[in-house]
């Protein structure tokens, strides 16, 4: 059984982390959130401890190492974006290894500052990339991998999360904290299209704006259109009233299904990892260069045959 610290306890992506600790037969020792809305623990670990202040919470998992039996083997960073480098240092830090939530960090230069700490801490950084475990989404890797074909597969990415007005109020909102849109709901899409279809050759940004963004990418093996949006008004028509989420990928036309399947990639990963098979900082490498190009803002005027279908609605 490994002890775990949770920062972040209070955040959407938090109760997956709990569970997976239970689920693994590991024990959540200690949490630490600024907001204390973290009844959530009662269900899954009534008895860890609780912060909302960093200093104590620290000062408590730095007091654990003192016994074999209640040193910490392991800090779960569910916190907003713009904390996660810092978060995860601390937990290197505390001589754990560390299991972050996407996106590990905005820029390149910030993940070899991880891999320093690593290298100066002997301990290791995990990032959860759960689309990688999809049935799905492994099905069509093994497909393209042993496939033979002159072009590139043609993939078109829509992915639109209807968001209420309480988004814009929050970090998620605020393009400092979360990096933009691309960055906070796209980034574990880019990460899975990097997966499947090899290095990114091509990044195009057509627009962007604190609610939608829409380039294009091309990788090794595919081209790919995407549209990534919170603004409701975007649903199409055949969803729009009937469900606030819209997600689909489509290859050479024919749609891949993954909407189920969802429920417990987050134990799987934490599985994986505990095994000695997690991603880690190189893995991770791709998709943070690919969102940081995007960040930058840079739109480029749309081909015809690189635009994704919803950005004539936008322009």
């Amino acid at each position: 059984m490994k002890n775990f610290a949770l920062i972040g306890a209070s955040g959407y992506i938090a109760p997956r982390h709990m569970k997976a600790i239970k689920e693994t037969n590991n024990h959540l020792s200690v949490c630490y959130d600024k907001n204390d809305s973290v009844g959530i623990i009662d269900s899954i670990s009534p008895q860890s401890e609780f912060f909302t202040e960093f200093e104590r919470f620290y000062d408590y998992a730095f007091k654990l190492k003192r016994d074999s039996k209640t040193k910490l083997d392991y800090v779960s960073v569910c916190s907003p974006n713009y904390l996660h480098h810092a978060h995860i240092a601390a937990g290197l830090r505390l001589g754990c290894d560390v299991i972050c939530e996407k996106p590990l960090v905005p820029s390149i230069e910030l993940l070899d500052d991880l891999k320093l700490i690593e290298q100066e801490t002997g301990r290791k950084v995990h990032n959860i990339l759960q689309l990688r475990h999809h049935a799905a989404i492994l099905a069509l890797k093994e497909k393209v991998q042993k496939q033979t074909r002159s072009g590139k597969y043609e993939v078109e990415l829509t992915y639109i999360t209807s968001r209420g007005k309480w988004y814009m109020e929050s970090w998620k909102g605020d393009p400092r904290k979360s990096f933009g849109i691309a960055t906070n709901i796209g980034v574990h899409f880019f990460d899975m299209l990097h997966f499947m279809f090899g290095n990114l050759i091509c990044n195009e940004l057509h627009y962007v704006d604190e609610k939608k963004a829409c380039g294009y990418l091309e990788y090794e093996n595919a081209t790919v259109p995407w549209f990534l949006s919170i603004d409701a008004n975007d649903l199409p028509e055949s969803v729009r009233g009937k469900q606030t989420t819209y997600r689909s990928i489509t290859v050479d036309g024919y749609e891949i299904e993954f909407s189920q399947g969802f429920t417990d990639l987050h134990t799987i990963s934490y599985q994986e990892i505990l095994a000695g098979r997690g991603y880690g900082i190189e893995d991770a490498r791709h998709c943070v260069e690919t969102v940081a190009e995007i960040q930058k803002g840079k739109i480029v005027h749309a081909d015809h045959n690189k635009a994704h279908p919803f950005l004539q609605k936008l322009v």
